[in-house]
């Protein structure tokens, strides 16, 4: 055999080593109910069609006391660390997770719920067993598989249910228009003791505020990142359950205008429940510059009894929709007295002359109303519903600009109380203009 024979020969059997197979070789035995609240975490960064289709499959990684199951889809990443039931092997499967999750569902068919829940599962590279059942899950090839984002370490511990409850008004406010995709995210930030959560869909602004205590130094400037609605609105759900602390790091692009491009980490945001890590790539962009779009001063403030608003936006909203009008605004209208009432518009002089508006009870907090006599602020109903339930007490507080020609014609600012700052939580709503 010739030298360049020799070369060749060598060469093929590399390759050959590097694309061979790798075989499977987690080992563990773990507890039903234990697997399955991993894997449902796990299903976070799994998408079913994303490319390639090792990217579907679930890393299974195993040694000492722990099972670490992992799931990315590029945009995601999940890692779950689930206690041994005995010391597992050392070693890692890629396993398809669709099959593994229902495969796993079926073993335990027929058993009461209680005794599914605390069934011993094992796992032997590819061979899934119970008692009763051993069965093979389909591999993916790991050299076809993208390792998972690196989790970013906590930076900052808040309370579960005060983050999901803040969380929770601000996502209805965000965009789902994907040309914009931008508005389609949570800006989420981190400055000093607080975590700002911000999202738009440039006809409402909605800005809630965490109280956070830091783990380690704070740093020196807020750190910021762009999530994805959808994701943080399917974890909110998985959310209402988790009692304990959360916490979240965030990792910037931190590259400076003029310097040369190399390769830089990938802006990024991590949320740890516990031995749960959720890393979540930051879109690109950020929202507007929201500081100078929330008014610091206004006309005049109204309190009003927010059970009231919500049923008279929901009789106007009914009666649209009975009448097969859509994209049609609803309307506080002030009568000569300062009395408020709340209608639907029904397009023509004639209508709306011989309709009579919903009763709401109301209070100057602010000024002396006078520039609300006899004047209109119009909003869409569902925009308005969405603003009303993201408030608990039993009264909201709207401050309204100058009236221009018996019309509000600037944005109308929701809080709980009568600060324009907020109490944790401010909504921003464009009211509508009427021709």
């Amino acid at each position: 055999m010739t030298t360049s024979e020799t070369q060749v020969a060598t060469t093929t059997a590399a390759k050959k080593e590097e694309t061979e197979a790798v075989k499977p070789t987690a080992n563990f035995t773990g507890i039903h109910a234990e697997i399955i609240d991993a894997l449902n975490f796990a299903e976070f960064g799994i998408a079913p069609k994303v490319q390639p289709p090792a990217q579907r499959g679930v890393l299974i990684e195993t040694g000492g006391n722990r099972i670490v199951f992992s799931a990315y889809d590029f945009d995601t990443a999940v890692s779950v660390m689930v206690p041994a039931a005995t010391p597992a092997g050392k070693g890692s499967s890629l396993l398809d997770f669709p099959e593994l999750k229902k495969t796993l569902a079926a073993m335990v068919a027929g058993e009461p719920k209680a005794v599914a829940a605390q069934t011993r599962v094992s796992l032997a590279g590819d061979l899934l067993a119970t008692e009763h059942l051993t069965v093979p899950i389909t591999t993916h090839d790991i050299h076809e598989y993208t390792q998972p984002l690196e989790a970013v370490p906590a930076m900052a511990t808040m309370d579960a249910q005060t983050f999901l409850a803040q969380l929770n008004r601000v996502l209805p406010t965000a965009g789902t228009d994907d040309t914009l995709p931008v508005l389609t995210g949570i800006q989420v930030t981190l400055d000093g003791e607080t975590l700002t959560m911000a999202a738009t869909d440039r006809y409402r602004f909605a800005v809630a505020e965490v109280p956070v205590t830091h783990t380690v130094q704070p740093p020196e400037q807020s750190l910021a990142a762009l999530i994805p609605a959808v994701t943080l609105s399917a974890l909110a759900k998985r959310l209402k359950s988790h009692d304990g602390p959360v916490g979240i790091g965030i990792l910037e692009d931190d590259h400076a205008e003029g310097e040369p491009v190399v390769i830089l980490p990938t802006p990024r945001a991590t949320l740890s429940l516990g031995a749960i890590t959720i890393t979540m790539r930051s879109l690109d962009g950020s929202l507007p510059k929201y500081g100078k779009l929330f008014p610091e001063t206004c006309e005049t403030s109204v309190r009003l009894d927010r059970a009231t608003t919500v049923r008279a936006v929901k009789k106007c909203q009914a009666v649209l929709n009975a009448k097969g009008l859509k994209n049609i605004p609803v309307m506080l209208a002030w009568d000569t007295e300062g009395n408020l009432t709340l209608a639907p518009r029904l397009g023509t002089a004639e209508g709306e002359a011989r309709t009579k508006g919903m009763s709401i009870p109301t209070t100057i907090t602010h000024g002396t109303g006078e520039g609300l006599r006899g004047g209109l602020a119009a909003f869409n109903p569902g925009f308005l519903l969405d603003a009303l339930g993201t408030f608990t007490g039993d009264t909201i507080t709207l401050h309204l600009g100058e009236m221009k020609n018996g019309q509000m014609t600037k944005p109308g600012l929701f809080t709980e109380g009568p600060e324009m700052a907020g109490q944790g939580y401010k909504h921003l709503l464009m009211s509508v203009r009427l021709s």
